[in-house]
């Protein structure tokens, strides 16, 4: 599967501003945080994004690059803005698609998806004339993530755990709109190794760490357990297959000095 993944705006086109923040910023952020998720943690994944740095790039560019490449899927990546009283998250599909579309369809999985981690209202499931939406040959959707100048979605969009949530969600989404295999995903019978990177009684530390791990360039996520009639909120870096990929992981997070085992429960 083709991803073509669009970190709105960028360079001397800064988007949305509002609280000290700027959208162009936001939206890189979340876009790359998306492809290492997917990268890290599916096969058969391909990730082209319009921009993986601060550059300015026209609308007109991104569309004919992702044309080319001939991707499966459009995924713009924006923060929204208006007069400071509106928040919340809303996402869109061109005007002219039906609701029992393809499009419509992959959206509303994505949609979901995004909509259990991001701690935002519903603003809905929208439809606009956007370029990218209009200009791509591909399915196309365009998420737009909080209000910048809103105070309370503005807090939220400073704190890293909420950006990697954010692009967890998105991530999720695609993940089972487009059917991915989780990497190292064990066959019927098999052992599933799974590699935990911490266990913490605490989700603020776990998160923490994930977010630790994240800017160490490993992907993961937290995973609520059950132990001796208590919750803990164990850091999940990988499942696999065979214990020797396992391993290969660990050793991976040990080389950081992070502790790392594990685990076939």
């Amino acid at each position: 599967m083709k991803l073509y993944l669009d970190p709105g705006h960028g360079g001397s086109d800064s988007g949305a501003q509002g609280n000290g923040l700027l959208e162009k910023d936001l939206t890189l952020d979340i876009a790359l945080k998306i492809r290492s998720i997917l990268e890290n943690n599916y096969e058969n994944i391909d990730v082209r994004m319009s921009r993986t740095i601060d550059i300015t790039k026209n609308l007109s560019q991104r569309t004919a690059e992702a044309n080319a490449w001939g991707a499966d899927f459009y995924l713009s990546i924006h923060i929204n803005s208006f007069n400071g009283s509106a928040s919340g998250y809303e996402d869109y599909i061109h005007s002219s698609l039906s609701d029992n579309s393809a499009t419509a369809r992959y959206r509303d999985i994505i949609h979901s998806e995004v909509m259990k981690l991001n701690q935002l209202d519903d603003r809905g499931k929208k439809k606009a004339d956007f370029h990218v939406l209009r200009e791509s040959t591909m399915d196309a959707m365009l998420s737009e993530n909080g209000f910048i100048d809103n105070a309370q979605d503005a807090e939220l969009m400073k704190q890293e755990s909420w950006r990697r949530n954010v692009a967890q969600g998105h991530a999720n989404g695609i993940a089972k709109a487009f059917n991915l295999t989780a990497t190292g995903t064990p066959t019927r019978g098999d052992a599933a190794f799974k590699v935990i990177a911490g266990s913490f009684q605490q989700r603020v530390n776990a998160e923490r760490r994930v977010a630790e791990l994240d800017s160490k360039g490993i992907a993961s996520y937290v995973a609520e357990t059950a132990l001796s009639g208590q919750t803990w909120y164990r850091v999940q870096a990988g499942a696999f297959s065979n214990r020797e990929n396992a391993e290969t992981r660990v050793s991976e997070i040990e080389s950081q000095g992070i502790d790392a085992f594990i685990t076939t429960e």
